[in-house]
């Protein structure tokens, strides 16, 4: 059999008589791979790329459902998520998900039916927040002057230290004076959705990290931004475009089987029909996959990354046939839905509305059926909107991630590898690796920063091109 006629669904001709002389290998496609190999190959590298799924972008990617064009989830961005916004400046996509002017979150208390909003103004920190946390209605008064001296409390605390990412969030809020209800209408309403964990299960340096950067660092740093498009047009096509532009070579459906050193000391890697040899290897898969590939010695307890656990999140969808929602999204206490958006536009329906919920630390829902999930949230939506009763839904469906993340469990910390392996000439990268961010689309990209830094570092070659976490934090 010919190499041609071993060649995988994807790998091309063309690409056939280039890999040989590849200088980099970068497994995986999501948006740490994409990241890295971008870098690397900004800095004059040959690259090739090597994504098993017939798309790029990893977990933030889009399907059609007939002629609905469907996010698997909703993803959003702060504006601190700079590494990010880095990103989509690189793949020229950042028209396609502007950030929020200011802060503005409506939560609505479906036992109360009450509507809230946590909104900032122009003043510097802490007191951008000072108004919306006076009149906050979900909060008793006595329960806004706690959760105020609280957050002082947080902004003391350094987030690198070991013995925080021992500790959980909770048992830290609790010693501090917040109430189960502050926990519910206010820390868990931000950290469930960016930690993917509730307080009690969340590692208090993690927690720290989230909350000192996104709502105590700089006024606008809690702005959200979120896709207007559908996240396939931004991390796989644009994505894809970019890579093109660059000189890299992609392949698609071409699922990595190995990864052994050469005899002069390089890397030899394996899919099925080609082997590619290159000096530099970035691995940016999840981590059990990783630690299938890892060659011997490359980490001192390899074994570790299987004790980095997975959290998952369940998406559920809703086509009504009329517009039930006025405002783009909003946060929901009292219930079990947590966040809606509103992605009519982005799905390119043209009649009705489609509302995507996004609900974080599943765990006790990621295997529901779907008929149970209907029962329960359909109710629940028309507690919360109540131009939903009468209104005919005319698709419900769900999505499951049941590894979304890693779990930010406490001690998580210390089982987080850096960028660099023992070794030469292999990197990691991941989400889940040491960025010091939960799992979002900003540490996965600055992990792919992270890697490509490690490798032109090895390799002397130059670096200024590479996004400056420092800078961006200044």
């Amino acid at each position: 059999m010919t190499r041609k006629d071993m060649q995988p669904e994807g790998l091309t001709e063309e690409a056939e008589g280039r890999s040989a002389g590849a200088a980099a290998v970068v497994v995986g496609g999501g948006l740490a791979g994409v990241t890295a190999a971008l870098a690397l190959a900004d800095a004059g590298l040959r690259v090739t790329l090597l994504e098993g799924r017939p798309r790029l972008g990893g977990l933030a990617f889009s399907f059609q459902r007939g002629a609905l064009t469907v996010d698997n989830g909703q993803h959003v961005y702060l504006r601190c998520c700079t590494a990010y916004r880095w990103f989509l400046d690189r793949i020229d996509g950042a028209h396609l998900a502007p950030v929020q002017e200011r802060l503005d979150v409506p939560v609505l208390d479906a036992d109360r039916n009450r509507l809230g909003r946590l909104r900032r103004t122009a003043l510097p920190v802490p007191l951008h927040l000072a108004a919306s946390l006076a009149t906050y209605p979900h909060l008793s008064v006595a329960e806004r002057a706690k959760v105020g001296r609280a957050a002082l409390a947080l902004k003391g605390l350094d987030p690198a230290d070991p013995v925080l990412d021992g500790q959980n969030f909770g048992s830290w809020l609790a010693r501090n004076g917040q109430s189960a209800r502050a926990i519910e209408a206010l820390w868990d309403l931000v950290g469930v959705a960016t930690l993917n964990a509730c307080a009690g299960d969340a590692s208090l340096g993690l927690a720290a990290m989230v909350f000192k950067t996104g709502l105590l660092s700089e006024p606008g740093a809690a702005d959200i931004g979120w896709a207007r498009v559908p996240l396939g047009d931004l991390h796989d096509t644009l994505a894809r475009k970019a890579l093109d532009a660059a000189g890299v070579r992609t392949e698609l459906k071409a699922r990595v089987t190995s990864i052994s050193r050469t005899d002069n000391g390089g890397w030899r890697v394996e899919v099925p029909g080609e082997t590619i040899e290159a000096e530099t290897v970035v691995l940016a898969v999840p981590q059990h996959e990783t630690h299938d590939l890892l060659p011997d010695g490359a980490l001192d307890r390899p074994d570790r990354l299987l004790d980095i656990d997975t959290a998952p999140i369940l998406n559920i969808h809703v086509v009504y046939d009329r517009k039930v929602l006025k405002r783009p999204f909003f946060a929901a206490i009292g219930t079990p839905v947590q966040w809606v958006f509103d992605r009519t536009e982005a799905s390119g329906l043209t009649e009705g509305q489609y509302l995507a919920l996004s609900q974080s630390n599943a765990r006790d829902e990621i295997d529901a059926p779907v008929a149970a999930l209907r029962e329960r949230y359909l109710p629940e939506l028309e507690r919360l909107l109540p131009a939903a009763h009468g209104a005919e839904v005319r698709d419900f469906f769900v999505t499951r991630e049941r590894t979304a993340t890693f779990a930010p469990t406490p001690g998580v910390g210390r089982l987080r590898p850096g960028a660099r392996t023992k070794a030469r000439g292999l990197y990691l990268a991941g989400a889940w690796t040491a960025t010091g961010w939960p799992a979002t689309m900003e540490g996965a990209v600055r992990s792919g920063i992270s890697a490509a830094e490690a490798a032109l570092s090895a390799l002397d070659r130059p670096r200024d091109h590479l996004f400056a976490f420092e800078e961006a934090a200044a």
